[in-house]
């Protein structure tokens, strides 16, 4: 009986916790019970609690005595109707679900003979339902009778009654909890049905929990049917199949699939390849005829001796060097990239005395633009070699290069193998394009790969794993492209030999313009040198105005522009003869307003504003340097997206100030009254490295002191805390850029020197190169002083020291009499 003590909705009763069941009100389950405890519970139900026991799930069904954190917190009333004990020791109980209710922990009883008959007594209350209006859910009754109608045809326990006698509710909530104890749903979700108090939205949970079934149940009779009808399929082509095979055998004819296989293995034996291959391939012939051409084996070992058919193990192509032609080819293709055509004459020359391919792999290194894989193209015409690109951008699986073994359906060889499959011989010019852009993630580095492929003295038995087997790729003229070479490991560096190909030099752009990119682009789009007149102005201004970069590939985009609205001129005025010209004035009608700034250069000299020279992969750069000081307490900050490197060189540059303050003037600790903010713009660029140390020196100096730094001055070089200058990369991309900004003198290191018979003797004209080798060297000529020789800074004590180092300054270097 109810406990005398507890309210009207809260009363204590037994719990019995339920396995992968959920119990609903209005419904009667029949169960199966073997826990100790929970017979135990059903026994105090009826002797004490009139019938009455408390059902609730658990959350997982793998624990055999749950504790109450392991039980949902919702569960249902119900009463015994049944019970009848079983041989086994188990009951079977039919009960029968009364309301749905939250319950709390309310102590637990121990029967004398054993803890394991403990009994969980919960303190349970009732949840309310908040019903909603019969005729705002009219709608939803209808289309869940109407799914239930269906959904019973599915399930066969359904029967014509069950679903009459749950059609009868005349309510949301009643008609929910009379469908959802005959679905199949899991526990989980008919317990959130249980939990929802509004029974509009459980009677929608109910309709969505069958609609499910009804998905699911649909889908699998129809893979159930058309497994069944593959399977009959199969079975009907097999034995077709093998009267089709009797026949063609009784009858001679070319059909037989025993003829396909004899025709393989005399192009095996015919093919001029390896032995090994040859029979490597003849094996895998064998295995072929024991195989029924309709398994999918059958498709994979055929698959397989294709590709060793197709492959040129040894045809090689006749080559001739004609090096006078050679020549030829490379500058009727290129202009200028001199270094690059000597080094590659040279190496066709040793080809040809030595009448061997072995020598080092040629890599290609440059900005984008220069003309990397155009020139290996011109290559393979000087040399008569077919020409074979394979892009590396973004491949970071090593299988790409060594192929994927032969354990999966869909398994291809490497794309070199692959690349050369394509071709007919077995010495193509192959360009690897690309290659610093290689990457390596969990499935294996390819950079580690190409090793052998670029290693002459092993590639000749380069191991697929598709084709496992050697392959020679010894014959074949490798050359690669790079933007850069930091991103490509040592080990493969070593194996090739890295000619560098600079950016263009203005001149050298305006002969590509009119040599090669104008007369291209104009039968591109279908005009004639008639049509369009393109002065030599004009495509200067294109080039100083309307793009910025090492190489032409901008250039040649605008001059596209230009051709593209001489076009659209010619065609709307229906005047097919129309001659157009461009000039430097009507320019901006063509291609707009001009997008950058031809000279760079600050208009007048500033305080803390230094410029710098930097090397990027598209070219040199300038880069500004601005520092700024304020009152505070010694912070220093950098800005502008700097890297580590860069910021290491600004904190190194202040150590060396204040190591030489007092022959600045700089009183002791100058630094922890004000805060220096050392800042280069364009912050959404990274920039980083070293050469960028007397440029932040220089800057920071001028700021201190408040003296201007010299507008028409530039300078690169790495500083050490000593004040040292030493060497830095990319001068000659570094002079280019400073010669497009219009800037007159260039400090470099002193180290630097020797890199000058790299640059133009015409860029050298233009620049007054100063090689220092300390800073002390650079403050008097980056500086700016006033008119009677006085720096007019806030510390007249600087003055001497510049006086001073002026005396001592190393002299610029002239140009040379003749281009380099």
């Amino acid at each position: 009986m109810a406990d005398a003590n507890s309210s009207q909705n809260s009363i204590t009763l037994p719990l019995m916790p339920l396995r992968e069941v959920v119990l609903f009100p209005r419904s009667m389950v029949p169960l199966f019970v073997g826990r100790v405890s929970s017979i135990r519970a059903i026994e105090t139900a009826m002797e004490k609690f009139d019938r009455q026991i408390f059902l609730v799930t658990q959350k997982s069904n793998a624990l055999t005595r749950p504790m109450d954190e392991d039980l949902y917190q919702v569960g249902t009333v119900t009463r015994i109707l049944q019970l009848l004990r079983l041989p086994d020791d188990t009951i079977k109980v039919l009960f029968e679900g009364l309301y749905r209710a939250t319950w709390t922990p309310d102590g637990m009883v121990v029967q004398p003979e054993d803890i394991e008959t403990q009994i969980q007594m919960a303190r349970v209350t009732k949840r309310e339902e908040f019903c909603i209006p019969a005729e705002d859910t009219s709608e939803l009754v209808r289309s869940t009778l109407e799914t239930l109608d269906e959904y019973s045809k599915l399930n066969k326990k359904l029967t014509a009654e069950i679903v009459q006698a749950i059609s009868s509710n005349d309510n949301c909530g009643a008609l929910a909890d009379a469908i959802v104890p005959h679905l199949r749903a899991e526990y989980q979700k008919k317990q959130e049905v249980l939990e929802e108090t509004n029974t509009a939205k459980r009677l929608d949970m109910v309709f969505e929990l069958m609609l499910r079934e009804i998905t699911f149940s649909n889908t699998d009779k129809a893979v159930k049917h058309r497994v069944r009808n593959q399977m009959e399929r199969n079975q009907r082509e097999y034995y077709l199949n093998e009267q089709i095979k009797a026949i063609n055998k009784e009858m001679g004819r070319e059909e037989d699939p025993q003829t396909e296989v004899n025709d393989l293995e005399k192009r095996l034996k015919e093919k001029n390849m390896p032995e090994e291959a040859r029979e490597k391939g003849l094996r895998e012939l064998k295995k072929l005829r024991h195989m029924m051409p309709s398994s999918a084996e059958y498709a994979v070992v055929r698959n397989y001796v294709d590709w060793v058919l197709d492959l040129p193990w040894n045809e090689l192509k006749e080559t001739n060097i004609d090096l006078p032609e050679a020549s030829r080819i490379l500058d009727e293709d290129h202009f200028g990239l001199d270094k690059p055509k000597e080094r590659i004459l040279e190496y066709l020359a040793v080809q040809k005395l030595v009448n061997k391919l072995k020598g080092p792999i040629l890599c290609l290194v440059g900005p984008p633009g220069v003309g990397k894989t155009s020139l290996a193209k011109s290559v393979a015409r000087a040399t008569g070699r077919d020409f074979v690109r394979l892009s590396l951008g973004g491949v970071r699986d090593e299988a790409e290069i060594r192929g994927h073994r032969r354990t999966y359906v869909g398994a291809m060889p490497g794309k070199i193998i692959q690349s050369l499959r394509r071709g007919k011989f077995n010495n193509p010019l192959f360009c690897l394009d690309e290659i610093d852009k290689l990457s390596a993630d969990f499935r294996g580095d390819p950079s580690a790969a190409l090793l052998e492929v670029l290693d002459p003295e092993q590639n000749y038995s380069f191991n697929d794993h598709y084709l496992d087997m050697d392959y020679d790729l010894s014959q074949i003229f490798f050359i690669t492209t790079a933007n850069s070479l930091h991103s490509i490991p040592l080990p493969l560096q070593d194996r090739m030999e890295i000619i560098k190909l600079p950016g263009y030099l203005e001149t050298e752009k305006r002969c590509i313009a009119k040599q090669f990119l104008i007369p291209k682009q104009l039968e591109a789009n279908g005009l004639s040198d008639k049509n369009l007149r393109l002065s030599d102005l004009a495509v200067v201004d294109i080039i100083r105005t309307y793009t910025r970069e090492a190489g032409v590939r901008n250039l040649e985009r605008e001059i596209a522009a230009v051709c593209r609205k001489t076009a659209v001129q010619i065609v709307e005025g229906n005047d097919f003869d129309k001659v157009i010209s461009v000039t430097r004035q009507n320019l901006h009608n063509f291609l707009g307003v001009k997008k950058f700034r031809y000279g760079e250069r600050e208009a007048r000299p500033l305080v803390g504003a230094c410029m710098g020279l930097a090397w990027t992969e598209v070219g040199g750069d300038t880069l500004v340097v601005e520092t700024a000081l304020m009152p505070g307490t010694g912070k220093v900050e950098t800005t502008g997206k700097l890297g580590d490197v860069m910021k290491e060189s600004a904190r190194a540059a202040l150590s060396y100030i204040r190591s030489r303050s007092d022959v600045f003037g700089l009183r002791s600790g100058f630094h922890k009254e004000i805060d220096i903010h050392v800042h280069v713009p364009e912050g959404a660029t990274p920039k980083d490295g070293p050469s960028a140390g007397i440029t932040l020196a220089t800057s920071m100096v001028s700021a201190l002191l408040g003296i201007p730094v010299s507008n028409d001055i530039a300078m690169t070089g790495e500083i050490t805390l000593r004040g040292r200058v030493l060497p830095i990369g990319g001068l000659r991309e570094k002079l280019l850029a400073a010669h497009r900004a219009l800037l007159t003198k260039i400090i470099i290191p002193k180290d630097n020197e020797k890199d000058l018979k790299d640059v133009p003797a015409e860029i050298l004209k233009t620049l007054t190169i100063i090689p220092v080798e300390h800073v002390d060297e650079v403050l008097p000529l980056a500086l700016e002083a006033g008119p009677d020789g006085i720096f007019p800074g806030r510390l007249d004590a600087a003055a001497p020291l510049f006086e001073s180092l002026k005396q001592t300054t190393t002299t610029p270097i002239e140009a040379p009499a003749h281009p380099q």
